[in-house]
């Protein structure tokens, strides 16, 4: 697998121990989670500068993940712009349902990027 970063869409700065947001773009928080050979190597929590935007909060937290070097992002739900954004940019979306453990839902992508 080699080295791979994550962003998780996330409620709260619990880190591995949050849950997946029910929202991508006005998440709390995003938890970035850098892997190397299916192991976590290391955990941060970025808030979200966005969340208070009544419009046009997606690009701007893609913009943010972009950044940061994030190659897979896991969310519940992305609106389209988000979405086509982060295409553009190679970047992986993994839909999963909120409420997933953030350490359950990143060893599942580890495992499935093999």
């Amino acid at each position: 697998m080699g080295k791979l970063r994550i962003a998780v869409a996330t409620n709260e700065k619990n880190g591995l121990e949050d849950v997946v947001s029910n929202v991508f773009g006005r998440a709390k928080t995003f938890t970035i989670v850098d892997a190397k050979d299916e192991h976590i190597t290391g955990v941060r929590v970025l808030e979200n500068s966005a969340v208070s935007y009544h419009h046009g909060a997606g690009p701007i937290v893609v913009k943010m993940l972009i950044d940061e070097g994030v190659e897979v992002v896991i969310a519940n739900e992305l609106g389209f712009g988000a979405s086509e954004l982060l295409k553009q940019h190679s970047v992986n979306v993994i839909q999963v349902k909120p409420g997933t453990n953030v350490k359950d839902a990143t060893k599942k992508v580890m495992h499935t990027n093999k």
